[in-house]
């Protein structure tokens, strides 16, 4: 055979399928698309000349040169990973998730779990088109958000898991006409200015969804107004500007509002964990696997029926 130098990546994807012998299993093991394992394996079986793995309907076996390569790839993925220690990989991992008391915070406590000698630091600053263009430069490490609504320039440069499809909401000042409802169905915002981050340079993503659930509906987007950081000068801008928010059900509670849940349809809010292509790192692998977890547990992925998902999104999401 000749003496390629595959990619990590294509060694840890024929080692899986090496060590299930199923390609299901596998890629569900890895956190990626079947299609992705599959086309990884082939292309490792490429560079090296030879076929590793007989596939069937039911099983993956391995052949005699498979067998053969299993020991070489575990000696070069243990060096890979030896050499990333010694060069910082344990570095703390950096996460941003936009703003404190949104449910990713529990992604990164449960991983915290998983990883206790590892350090996984939350920071919240950002949307995720502002957070991706750090990710990209490497200032920053993974962050949540809608993946479909990145430049594709962006999208590039990045890779993502599907995390969750919230259900959207909106805030509402208490004494507002609509605040006396349970849920607020989308038609009886109609005629209302409704503030989705319109002009805010790193949340585009969510302001675009803004105009794509408003669309035919009677609402509009707010225009620009100042940015709120903190409890005390939400509740400020609010009471000045007294437009509805767009927001999510775990929205935390701000003073002198309440949160309501839309309906009739439900729209969804679509979130991935995304991170820089080609990083390596345990925290990382742990975040992954806390978000899979819960995302499980939790039927996170799972989507209302009747529920509002642009296609971009439902695509990006894996759904039907």
């Amino acid at each position: 055979m000749p003496s390629p130098e595959p990619a990590p990546r294509l060694l840890r994807a024929f080692l899986a399928v090496a060590e299930e012998l199923h390609f299901t299993r596998a890629a569900a093991r890895l956190y990626v698309a079947q299609q992705a394992l599959s086309r990884d394996v082939r292309r490792l079986e490429a560079e090296l000349g030879t076929e590793l793995l007989v596939r069937s309907t039911r099983r993956a076996e391995l052949t005699a040169d498979g067998e053969r390569f299993v020991p070489y790839a575990r000696r070069v993925l243990a060096a890979y990973e030896e050499l990333g220690t010694a060069f910082g990989q344990a570095r703390p991992l950096l996460v941003d998730v936009n703003s404190p008391g949104l449910v990713f915070e529990r992604v990164l406590e449960h991983a915290r779990r998983l990883v206790p000698e590892l350090e996984v630091m939350a920071r919240y600053e950002s949307g995720l088109t502002g957070a991706a263009l750090e990710i990209g430069a490497g200032r920053l490490d993974a962050s949540f958000g809608r993946w479909a609504g990145l430049d594709p320039a962006l999208r590039d440069l990045l890779d993502h898991q599907p995390v969750r499809l919230e259900p959207m909401a909106v805030v509402l000042p208490e004494d507002h006409p609509l605040a006396a409802l349970a849920e607020v169905p989308l038609g009886a915002l109609a005629g209302e200015y409704v503030y989705a981050g319109a002009g805010n340079p790193r949340t585009p993503e969510w302001t675009g969804l803004a105009h794509a659930l408003f669309a035919g509906r009677g609402i509009r987007v707010a225009p620009p107004a100042p940015l709120a950081v903190g409890r005390e000068e939400f509740e400020r801008v609010m009471a000045k500007y007294r437009h509805p928010v767009l927001a999510v059900v775990d929205f935390p509670p701000m003073p002198g509002c309440v949160l309501r849940p839309l309906t009739d349809p439900v729209p969804l809010s679509p979130v991935s964990l995304v991170w820089r292509k080609g990083l390596r790192h345990p925290a990382l692998d742990a975040v992954r696997s806390a978000a899979a977890t819960l995302a499980r547990v939790e039927h996170w992925l799972e989507a209302p029926p009747g529920s509002w998902l642009p296609e971009a999104d439902r695509q990006s999401m894996g759904q039907p």
